[in-house]
């Protein structure tokens, strides 16, 4: 299984404000030209099933996966339910950082295609790691990428 990860600070935004705008995933479409779209079906308290279509390579992914919102651990854990990956989950950490925020995500994939592995992983990681870097950035007035020169890149050119 990749892993994909990417923290990104938030300037000026409390962790609390932070996490419930960057839980509003139904929003995501309209930030990120990737996302073609998010559906959001509530479940339970703290939980939501969505259903998510990206555009990847000269196709669409598509997935199923329940999310799980820890408003008091500002937390959200998401695991998939169906869809094209064989694997995937990850989570969504914010933590206070100055007078702003730290949104730390994480995510584990596997296709589940291990000839194709060395070509799909990197750049599904990549793609990954631009749309969370593009989503934040799309909700937030002033963010800043840590330690990942290409989606620090990336993020100075979204404004």
């Amino acid at each position: 299984m990749r892993d994909a990860q990417v923290t990104i600070l938030v300037a000026d935004v409390g962790p609390a404000t932070t996490f419930e705008r960057i839980s509003d995933f139904a929003a995501y479409p309209d930030l990120i030209d990737v996302v073609r779209s998010v559906s959001v079906r509530p479940v339970g308290p703290g939980e939501d099933h969505s259903d998510w279509e990206v555009f990847f390579r000269n196709g669409i992914l598509r997935w199923t996966e329940v999310d799980r919102f820890d408003a008091d651990a500002l937390t959200i854990t998401f695991e998939q339910l169906e869809g094209d990956f064989a694997e995937f989950a990850g989570t969504w950490v914010v933590t206070p950082h100055g007078t702003g925020s730290a949104v730390a995500f994480t995510a584990g994939f596997d296709f589940g295609i291990p000839s194709l592995a060395g070509l799909l992983d990197p750049i599904a990681e990549r793609v990954l790691k631009e749309t969370i870097v593009r989503a934040v950035a799309g909700l937030f007035d002033r963010v800043d990428v840590v330690g990942d020169d290409a989606a620090l890149a990336l993020a100075a050119g979204v404004r």
